[in-house]
Order: structure tokens, then C-alpha cells, then sequence
């Protein structure tokens, strides 16, 4: 099956279309609970590309249609610092590519991408517990809920898979 989409990380040149992301109401409801004014975007967008750096092939990530090269949306495979064993997954899409099976093929992308990690051992989601939509992605694939609970004041699930790494 020829893949619909493809994920290149953000670089300098990408903030407008992180902004069109992150500014949308629609988008933001079951993240922040509201759309990010542009300063504190800018500066959202500096610790991204600086968490970029942090590994060679995990980061933030643009989320390209294949078919037309535009912009859909963002993904993250993230880890805190070098040499982690866990890391963090999470995919936002603009309104006009919800409900078309997108999420989940970044999702399965993303898993993918940290299984050939040697060093990632687990990974973790973090949702709003009423986002059934991405809850559905993650358990899905794989993940199981670990816990619901207030995080940075908002509502949160924290859904994680870990991974079986044979030893040679």
C-alpha cells in the first residue's frame, strides 16, 4: 500500500505552519483547551526545535500528504534528554484531515520509529481523557491507560506501551 503520508522534522523555516496548527480553537480543544497567542507560539516553537537536537532521528515533526506536499499537521516522538529509554508520542492534525485514518498511521509510524531505538524500552501518550478519538489510536496499537489525572491543570491520560528488547 503506497503510504499517504510522510513526516520531515520542523526546521527554522516551518513556524507558519506550526502556528496555523497550534492557533486553531479547534485543534487545541483537547490539548490546551485554547488556541495559543503567537508569542508564547514562538516560544513553544524555539523548545521544539531545540528538543530536535536532542536525538538524531526522534523530534518534532511536520506531517506531509504525499500525494500534494501540504502541510497537515504535527507529530512528536520525543525524548527528554540523550540516551533515554522512554519516549513520548503525540499527533495533531489540522480539522480538514480528521476522521480519514491519519492519526493512526502516524501512530504506527511513530511506534515503528522508537522500536528501532535500541535504548526506548516504553513509550507514553499523555490525552485528554475525553479525546476517544486518539484514545482509540493508542489502545489500538498497543497502548494501555496508566492513569487519569490533572496534569499542568488540565484533564490527562497517560497511556503507555513498553517493548520486549531482546538482548544479543
Amino acid at each position: 500500500m503506497e503510504k499517504r503520508i510522510y513526516l520531515e522534522k520542523y526546521t527554522t523555516m516551518d513556524f507558519d505552519n506550526y502556528y496555523k496548527l497550534v492557533s486553531d480553537e479547534n485543534v487545541m480543544a483537547m490539548i490546551t483547551e485554547r488556541a495559543i497567542p503567537l508569542e508564547e507560539a514562538r516560544n513553544n516553537y524555539d523548545l521544539l526545535l531545540s528538543n530536535n537536537e536532542l536525538h538524531q532521528s526522534f523530534g518534532n515533526f511536520k506531517v506531509i500528504e504525499a500525494s500534494t506536499n501540504k502541510f497537515m499537521g504535527s507529530a512528536a516522538l520525543r525524548v527528554k534528554e540523550k540516551n533515554a529509554t522512554e519516549a513520548e508520542i503525540g499527533y495533531m492534525f489540522l480539522p480538514v484531515y480528521w476522521g480519514k485514518g491519519f492519526g493512526s498511521e502516524v501512530a504506527k509510524l511513530l511506534i515503528e520509529k522508537a522500536k528501532q531505538d535500541i535504548q526506548i524500552i516504553k513509550l507514553t501518550a499523555i490525552i485528554d481523557p475525553n479525546n476517544t478519538a486518539s484514545r482509540k489510536i493508542l489502545i489500538n496499537n498497543g497502548f494501555i491507560s496508566e492513569k487519569v489525572c490533572e496534569i499542568d491543570g488540565l484533564p490527562g491520560e497517560i497511556l503507555s506501551m513498553k517493548f520486549r528488547k531482546d538482548l544479543h
